[in-house]
């Protein structure tokens, strides 16, 4: 059995490692405001923004794929199941290997892109490659952003490592370099290049460069730095690399989506892709700091039980991350409903960005929120199959969900003319569908029972966020009333505060107490 680091850390619960990811991504999130703020500021809903969410797109697509996607759910219970029942020099060994497929893979990657850049904005951006001025643009910014797969893709392999071996703040805290890199580059380096963007495009290779290296201190530490090993192949990486295949399949209809969104984004009307980013980045807000937290952490510990057979375990701790999803996410979706609009008004409008872009991302904010809890909900039930070394079944409810969203797409942003509002609405409604999908799978193979105690909790949460939506409207419709900016800020910025105080109030009188979230 693999004996841990004297610098790791003592055994927490659930909710104090969720606190701690919470903590770090929601630092996160806010520098990844600060950089929007500067970026919208400096480009507004322009051509050159368009072009560089769009290409930005492209390696992160990848790295989800790759390396934060399949190979990550595969990486980390295979990982988890060698540290508890195998040595630590055969642990080591599956990171070795690991790290020199992740190495030659996204290397490899990065060379065919940089040969055939053009193939590569035809296929994500259509509408930018007949467009002879955005054509050009584009694949100046990929060649220069791209390369970031590689390094962002060796950042998501030590992550997944640290994470298996309880060093969850490191890589929640990493993207903190990748938000401050380019706010820095867009402030000190915008006045050396012909525009901007490109300033903007070397802060993201930049970034890549720094978050490794903020990494590797922690694995020394763990002494667990990985080491080229070129004969891949041994029974630990063959599981992986068999778990990966419909992992890369899923993953890649997940990517799909994204795929699709970006090309039905390129041929609609130019601030399109600017405005789904900007809405897209305030959901990822709420996803990031509780969603993809909370599945971070229970990936490992529903992994362990799974293992050890701590059946019963597994069921409540699944439970739980249910129950604090939506405790987090209903909220998150009524406040981003109501207060869109005041709230984009507050971070954006400055600059080339003004108040007509701002009520169009609004529009397309309100439709994505109404999809937030099955985006939130989505992460921890993919986990609970995850765990169980089942990567098949999160396959099919995905392609459902891929064709389901090539559909609405169409259907919602061109035959009824919704345009970018469609986009965010039929991604709203697919996950919705997936969720449901999740739910009856795992209630068909009682892993998600409906007991007394969780139908009395959800009763509680839906009781809490009733009130609160009443409070919420209230509070939305007053503050539309001030004429002065400034004073409406001010009051937004206190109310949104004084919201959360109520919201946990709410919670308390229903019953919640702080021993829910001791787990």
């Amino acid at each position: 059995m693999t004996t841990p680091s004297k610098l790791e850390s003592p055994q927490k619960g659930l909710f104090f490692k969720t606190g701690l990811v919470s903590f770090w991504t929601f630092l996160s999130r806010i520098f990844g405001l600060i950089r929007d703020v500067v970026t919208t500021s400096l480009l507004g809903s322009s051509l050159a923004h368009d072009v560089f969410v769009v290409m930005l797109k492209i390696p992160n697509v990848f790295r989800r794929l790759v390396a934060e996607g399949a190979f990550n759910q595969a990486f980390v219970p295979v990982l988890t199941e060698y540290k508890n029942l195998n040595s630590f020099e055969e642990t080591k060994e599956v990171i070795n290997k690991s790290f020199t497929f992740i190495f030659l893979a996204s290397g490899i990657l990065v060379g065919l892109v940089f040969i055939f850049t053009p193939v590569f904005v035809f296929i994500f951006a259509p509408g930018f490659f007949y467009d002879e001025s955005k054509l050009a643009l584009s694949q100046e910014i990929l060649r220069i952003t791209f390369p970031y797969l590689f390094f962002i893709s060796l950042v998501a392999l030590s992550g997944s490592i640290l994470n298996t071996f309880g060093k969850f703040s490191v890589p929640a805290a990493t993207p903190i370099f990748f938000n401050l890199s380019i706010i820095l580059c867009a402030i000190y380096l915008r006045d050396y290049f012909e525009s901007p963007v490109f300033a903007l495009a070397y802060g993201v290779i930049i970034a890549g460069i720094v978050q490794l290296f903020f990494q590797i201190k922690f694995l020394v530490d763990l002494k667990l730095l990985p080491r080229f090993d070129l004969k891949i192949f041994n029974k630990g990486t063959k599981k992986i690399f068999n778990l990966m295949i419909p992992g890369i399949l899923a993953g890649g209809v997940v990517q799909l989506n994204i795929l699709i969104d970006t090309i039905f984004a390129s041929l609609l009307e130019t601030g399109s892709p600017t405005w789904l980013y900007l809405s897209d980045r305030l959901i990822q807000l709420p996803l990031g700091i509780f969603g993809i937290a909370i599945a971070t952490v229970i990936l490992p510990k529903l992994s362990s039980e799974y293992v050890a057979e701590k059946y019963l375990e597994f069921k409540e701790n699944l439970r739980w991350g249910i129950e604090l999803i939506l405790i987090f996410a209903i909220p998150s979706s009524v406040a981003l409903f109501s207060l869109g609009l005041p709230i984009i008004e507050l971070l954006f409008v400055r600059g080339n960005f003004n108040e007509s872009d701002a009520i169009m991302t609004a529009m397309s904010l309100q439709a994505f929120s109404l999809g937030l809890f099955a985006f939130m909900l989505i992460k921890v039930l993919s986990a609970s199959f995850f765990a169980r070394q089942d990567t098949f079944t999160p396959l099919i409810i995905t392609i459902l969900s891929f064709v389901m969203n090539v559909f609405l797409n169409y259907f919602l942003a061109f035959y009824l003319g919704y345009g970018h509002v469609g986009l965010a609405l039929g991604s709203s409604i697919a996950a919705i569908v997936s969720v449901v999908i999740y739910y009856l799978i795992l209630s068909r193979n009682s892993f998600i029972e409906v007991t007394k105690e969780s139908l009395i909790s959800i009763i509680k949460i839906l009781s809490a966020n009733i009130v609160f939506y009443l409070v919420i409207n209230f509070f939305a419709n007053n503050i539309s009333a001030i004429n002065d900016q400034w004073l409406s800020n001010l009051v937004l910025l206190f109310g949104i505060l004084f919201l959360i105080i109520f919201y946990f109030l709410i919670l308390y009188l229903l019953g919640f107490r702080a021993s829910f979230f001791r787990r």
